[in-house]
């Protein structure tokens, strides 16, 4: 029987087409009516977080707007709101409900600063309280570990940064995402349960990305942890370097986040060394030099830009956390200790 985790992780790329096509050019007319701002925060928990990660990077790089991760705990917990001089406001929440994320956007509202809520609810409390919501229409979301939702806040804040670029090829390879997408779960999809099984047994992983990855080394991180229990632990590759390093032992596993790109000749380097030192490397790439290096190959399609990829790598992660699950005969839609909507304070 097919899990409820299983369909969601297919259905991804028939949800970013549609999350493409019913809000482009809502975001378009968002961006025109937006007041002047010289920086974004935004609030998330959760894989929402590793979204505003990404975020951080995609709206840097094609928009040139400086991205800070707000605290809500200085809004909730402490009540020393910062002041908000200057930004834009943006609250990401698969569910809005949170209570620490809608603080954060409602103390945006309060200083008079644009606020924006990314939410897969489009009745919930932080769209009604926000100047403009983006919904993500990635339907009802049953399993409990994010994904199709995860991917969805991705695609959005992608669509954001290809029209803050203004570029038309920027938003041609944008719509060109589903079928790449599509592709890479293809080329997974009927051999990776074998191919990842002899981790079954493992106790603890480590997965390093950096760039445009980075967020994709923290979401695959949270799917293991999520629905196997193994600790794993997620880095940058330039971090890693700066101590964590000296945890590598014989045949410790390895996930690497290795598309082309520019962050690719520093991955590439630290494969070489981990191999030195004895780690056995999963490797999430298209490049003939990480496949050379891979115990594991979890191979991705080469039509994608690396502004785009993490909606691509983050995909045999997906499915290689959902087989594990399966392997250590653990329920992938019901991860023990889970609930599907968390509130924080």
């Amino acid at each position: 029987m097919v899990s409820l985790l299983e369909q969601e992780i297919a259905s991804q790329p028939e949800g970013i087409a549609r999350l493409l096509e019913r809000e482009k050019e809502h975001v378009a007319r968002i961006v025109r009516e937006l007041p002047p701002f010289n920086y974004v925060l935004i609030a998330a928990r959760g894989s929402s977080d590793h979204a505003a990660t990404y975020a951080q990077y995609v709206w840097g790089a094609l928009a040139g707007y400086p991205v800070a991760l707000a605290t809500p705990s200085l809004h909730t917990l402490y009540r020393t709101p910062p002041r908000l001089e200057g930004a834009l406001v943006v609250g990401i929440s698969q569910s809005g409900q949170s209570p620490d994320i809608l603080a954060v956007v409602e103390e945006g509202v309060r200083q008079g600063r644009p606020t924006l809520a990314i939410t897969n609810d489009s009745a919930s409390p932080l769209a009604a309280v926000a100047n403009h919501v983006v919904e993500l229409h990635a339907g009802l979301e049953r399993s409990v570990a994010a994904t199709k939702t995860y991917t969805a806040q991705l695609a959005a804040m992608a669509l954001f940064a290809a029209v803050w670029n203004g570029d038309p090829a920027r938003m041609a390879e944008l719509q060109a995402l589903p079928q790449a997408m599509e592709a890479t779960l293809q080329l997974n999809a009927a051999s990776i349960a074998r191919r990842v099984e002899r981790y079954c047994y493992m106790d603890s992983c480590v997965v390093i990305g950096r760039g445009y990855n980075y967020a994709t080394a923290f979401e695959l991180a949270l799917k293991l942890k999520e629905l196997t229990s193994i600790m794993v632990t997620a880095y940058s590759s330039a971090d890693f370097r700066h101590g964590p390093i000296a945890t590598i032992h014989e045949a410790l596993p390895v996930l690497l986040l290795m598309p082309t790109g520019a962050s690719f000749d520093d991955m590439l380097a630290l494969a070489h060394d981990l191999r030195q030192r004895g780690a056995e490397l999963l490797v999430i790439s298209e490049a003939p030099q990480a496949r050379a290096l891979a115990k594991t190959l979890l191979p991705i399609t080469t039509a994608v830009p690396e502004w785009l990829s993490p909606l691509v790598t983050v995909l045999p992660g997906q499915q290689m956390a959902l087989s594990l699950a399966l392997a250590k005969g653990l329920n992938p839609d019901l991860p023990r200790g889970l609930q599907k909507v968390t509130k924080t304070r």
